[in-house]
């Protein structure tokens, strides 16, 4: 069985220089930490990770606050999250809190016991602001040992990964105003949601740039669900002047609503334009296909993981807010408003 000298007689290096470049690879050069990787893949040599982890004092554990699994948009931003994990020897611990503090406080206080090295969060809230503080004589890190991503604080302690979502919401209120459409309706998401919030003033700001006056019969309440778009839909086509779009906030509402609309015996843009927001998987495969807002989900979990290493690794000293870009993706759900 390989251990370690064998593999410091390999890479030409001293038993010390292995075991820093295995616990602490940043303080070793590329150069020497190549010749070491090399040494370990071609000796088969097993660290005692948990050995290594007691002696540096990291977990290598990094816990992630779901909202709900269920959603297909968050499937894909933690696939990114995991790919970034496994890159840099990280494991994730997922936690389907369903938006729960009490639940949210009781994992953030996993990463102040040392049971976990950092926190991502992926809904506007703060979970270290309810868990009881942990006994510390060290110095308190200038940063939250957290990443807030997808729906974030406005003021968070700590690095943001962000979409633009009221210049989202606003190319998407344009490509139907384009379409000669007036009579614009809007599926919201959750009412205290910041995303709701930006998506909806988008919205406005489209409206109030093409002179076309804002209508609050036209904003429905959902939830992000399928059954939320399909009875929002129902709820606005029994409007005295039914909307001849449908902008919903999700794409898994705008499936809903597509589903009530053909109930209703109408067509799909012919009769009524519907567009969602996200552009999850099953957004290509709808009938017809769903026009949308891409997001690049997979980037937003790759980019939380590494900006949470930084803060780990105390390469930040400011939270950055970074903003990912998004794509206005037309597809056949949306067309020209009947009479044009």
């Amino acid at each position: 069985m390989s251990n370690i000298r064998e593999v410091a007689r390999l890479a030409e290096v001293s038993v010390a220089t292995v075991s820093r470049t295995l616990q602490q690879p940043d303080l070793v050069s590329l150069k020497t930490r190549n010749k070491v990787l090399a040494a370990v893949k071609a000796a088969g040599y097993k660290p005692n990770l948990m050995a290594v982890r007691f002696r540096s004092g990291k977990t290598h554990n990094l816990v992630v606050l779901v909202p709900t699994v269920a959603n297909v948009f968050f499937a894909r931003v933690i696939s990114g999250m995991q790919e970034a994990a496994h890159e840099n020897q990280y494991a994730l611990l997922l936690g389907n809190t369903l938006g729960d503090d009490e639940m949210e406080a009781a994992y953030a206080k996993m990463v102040q016991t040392s049971q976990a090295d950092g926190l991502i969060q992926l809904r506007a809230h703060n979970p270290f602001s309810a868990a009881e503080p942990a006994e510390s004589n060290d110095e308190a890190p200038a940063l939250l040992p957290m990443v807030n991503a997808c729906e974030v604080l406005d003021k968070a302690p700590c690095p943001t990964v962000v979409l633009d979502n009221r210049a989202a919401a606003s190319a998407m209120t344009e490509h139907l105003l384009a379409l000669g459409h007036r009579r614009i309706a809007m599926i919201k998401g959750p009412a205290r949601s910041p995303l709701t919030r930006d998506r909806v003033a988008g919205y406005r700001d489209a409206l109030q740039e093409a002179g076309v006056p804002f209508a609050e019969e036209l904003l429905s309440p959902g939830n992000f669900s399928l059954q939320s778009g399909y009875q929002a839909a129902g709820d606005l086509l029994a409007l005295p002047d039914p909307p001849t779009a449908i902008f919903c906030e999700n794409d898994e509402m705008a499936i809903g609503a597509i589903q009530r609309i053909k109930q209703q015996g109408l067509r799909v843009p012919a009769d009524i334009s519907v567009a969602g927001f996200d552009d999850i998987s099953f957004a290509a495969f709808t009938d017809p296909p769903l026009t949308t807002i891409a997001q690049p989900a997979e980037e937003f979990g790759r980019t939380a993981v590494r900006l949470l290493i930084d803060v780990l690794e105390g390469k930040l000293s400011k939270a950055p807010k970074v903003i990912l870009p998004f794509d206005l993706v037309i597809r056949g759900s949306t067309g020209p408003a009947p009479g044009q």
